[in-house]
């Protein structure tokens, strides 16, 4: 078995997926014509062709009109079984996904008919496929401060019933610092945190999720590379990074793959795991983003362990379970 192959046969978690970024055009149409909605694109292909974004911006304004589609605890959890199946095809067999509640509650969408249609989802792939997940609530950064807290205060009547709180959407001139009480909440409760940062926002955003919103992850963080103070940093502590490098290249983050800052985060020993960001927009699930990476870098079996155990390491589960997981990489990928 080649490198490649033992690399997407591997156990592997995904620790930065959205749940409404798996959304794909055919169950989109579908739920717009289960709940009679108008839907602004003509066909699966009309829809298709829009997926030519400019920066992060273009890609949130379709993202935010697919969403529209999702009314019911049914259509969430559809939508959670969906991704769950596909990532089983990548042997993922531990999740931890992100959901905007934000952008289903300005809709007149129930917080807890979202929460509820994920976990019915979640369930029938730990009962049928013994997948595990992880649930984690982003706040959309684009909105105030006051929406963020009242988005938190609606989800503490279910507050065990959610693993962590993030930070995601438009970073262009929306610093963490802007949700620095509402982290402090949010850690408060007893909950683990992470953010978006460093994508495209400088690596001080970077800086201010550690020390301001003092997270547990940088989502993204490619860009820490170009602080050497930063980048040294993160390799001491050992933060890890939620990298989606088909995503980073979709959004013009990068002009193209072998572009990426992945092979010098590596280089510095930066605690680096790959996911695949809103998949179904950015045109791969965790095994294309493997296939991308190789095909641009040839990163040897050594790497890949590496990669796979970090996601183990770095997710949100006991430490039973992570031993567990961490001997079933190392099996598998040694040589």
């Amino acid at each position: 078995m080649d490198v490649l192959q033992r690399a997407l046969s591997c156990p592997k978690a995904e620790l930065h997926v959205h749940i409404e970024g798996t959304l794909e055009p055919e169950l989109a149409f579908a739920l717009a014509q289960r709940n009679n909605i108008d839907f602004p694109h003509a066909s699966i292909e009309d829809l298709r062709a829009a997926y030519d974004f400019s920066d992060l911006q273009s890609f949130l304004d379709l993202y935010y009109a697919c969403a529209d589609v999702l009314r019911t605890e049914a259509d969430f959890s559809d939508l959670m079984l969906a991704y769950l199946r596909r990532a089983r095809e990548d042997n993922v067999i531990h999740a931890e996904i992100f959901f905007d509640p934000q952008t289903h509650t300005a809709r007149g969408v129930a917080f807890e008919t979202v929460l509820n249609g994920l976990e019915a989802g979640a369930a029938i792939a730990q009962a049928e496929w013994g997948m595990s997940t992880r649930l984690i609530l982003c706040f959309l950064r684009h909105l105030p401060e006051e929406d963020a807290f009242a988005t938190l205060d609606a989800t503490l009547p279910f507050i065990d019933r959610v693993h962590g709180f993030g930070l995601d959407s438009s970073e262009k001139g929306h610093p963490p610092s802007k949700f620095e009480r509402v982290f402090a909440r949010c850690r408060e409760l007893g909950k683990k945190v992470v953010a978006h940062a460093g994508e495209e926002g400088p690596p001080a955003y970077i800086v201010e999720a550690l020390d301001v919103l003092k997270v547990s992850r940088i989502d993204h963080g490619v860009r820490a590379i170009e602080d050497a103070a930063l980048t040294q940093r993160l390799a001491h502590d050992q933060i890890a990074l939620t990298v989606c490098p088909l995503s980073n290249v979709r959004l013009c983050v990068f002009k193209d793959m072998r572009q990426h800052s992945l092979p010098a985060m590596l280089a510095a020993g930066l605690r680096v795991t790959l996911n695949s960001d809103d998949p179904a927009y950015f045109g791969g699930y965790l095994g294309d983003n493997i296939r991308a990476v190789q095909a641009a870098f040839d990163l040897d079996a050594e790497t890949w362990c590496l990669l796979f155990r970090n996601s183990f390491d770095a997710a949100f589960v006991d430490d039973e379970k992570k031993a567990l997981w961490l001997s079933r990489v190392d099996a598998h990928m040694q040589p």
